[in-house]
């Protein structure tokens, strides 16, 4: 059975007078959906990615549609430390504070464990769990020293519970951003920060395409109930359920937004 994507849900002010951040959000993948769909619930965004050209772009079209002083946007290499700084520092100057951080940016990739070399271990782990770990960190602290609270919202996967030939250094990565999740949920509660995750299991955007081949492709679409992967903003609806009101007693969860069959 394959079934159509759903009605694109208009915006419903859930997120109104909150300002975010959101990493690797150009192009047309959940960054960039996320950050699309936090602009129409009512936030001011500030988008960040490693890619520049992409990113300006990105920042143009969405400053069009929801105003200048909606959005603003900076590159950010998450596996260096100055960078993120800047960018958190950034939001908080541009806004004035910051309530919402999705941290969506992942490396992945395609080997054997036999074939592995060190540094592809080492790169997908840098920018995957250490770029999360170093991004969860400016957010909780600012958000404590201001005393507002905030949610984190994190991008796992399920390859982060389900095992899959040659992603032996993604899911690693991805298991661990949810271990992270769990245990920086325990230490924000006690200054009213919620951390939550997301795990997708195949949301389709031109990135996925360049890294995967058309059989793996065809197989993991085969596994999904619906017979169709998620589009973007599929999974980005639920970052914004996580990131408002509607999950306040939510923290620590991982959230599969999925319809795998095995």
């Amino acid at each position: 059975m394959t079934t159509s994507p759903p009605r694109y849900e208009p915006g419903h002010h859930l997120l109104a007078g909150r300002a975010a951040v959101v990493t690797a959000a150009a192009g047309a993948g959940i960054g960039g959906a996320t950050a699309r769909r936090l602009l129409e619930e009512g936030a001011s965004v500030v988008l960040s990615d490693a890619h520049a050209r992409r990113l300006k772009e990105s920042a143009a079209e969405l400053t069009d549609a929801f105003g200048a002083d909606r959005v603003a946007s900076l590159p950010c290499d998450v596996t260096d430390e100055d960078q993120v700084a800047a960018l958190f520092d950034l939001a908080v100057e541009r806004h004035g504070r910051l309530d919402i951080v999705v941290n969506n940016a992942g490396l992945g990739g395609t080997a054997a464990l036999v074939d592995m070399s060190d540094e592809q271990w080492s790169r997908v782990l840098d920018v995957t769990l250490n770029g999360t770990f170093r991004c969860t960190r400016a957010a909780l602290r600012r958000m404590k020293t201001a005393g507002r609270g905030g949610v984190v919202v994190n991008n796992a996967s399920v390859v982060g519970w389900r095992a899959q030939q040659g992603q032996a250094h993604y899911a690693a990565a991805k298991a661990g951003v949810m271990a992270l999740t769990r245990c920086a949920a325990l230490e924000a509660a006690e200054f009213g920060v919620r951390v939550n995750a997301v795990a997708p299991s195949l949301a389709m955007h031109p990135h996925l395409v360049k890294v995967t081949t058309p059989e793996l492709l065809e197989e993991l679409t085969a596994r999904e109930a619906f017979g169709r992967y998620a589009e973007p903003w599929e999974v980005a609806n639920v970052i914004v359920f996580l990131a408002s009101g509607y999950s306040s007693y939510m923290t620590g969860e991982v959230v599969a937004v999925s319809s795998q069959r095995a």
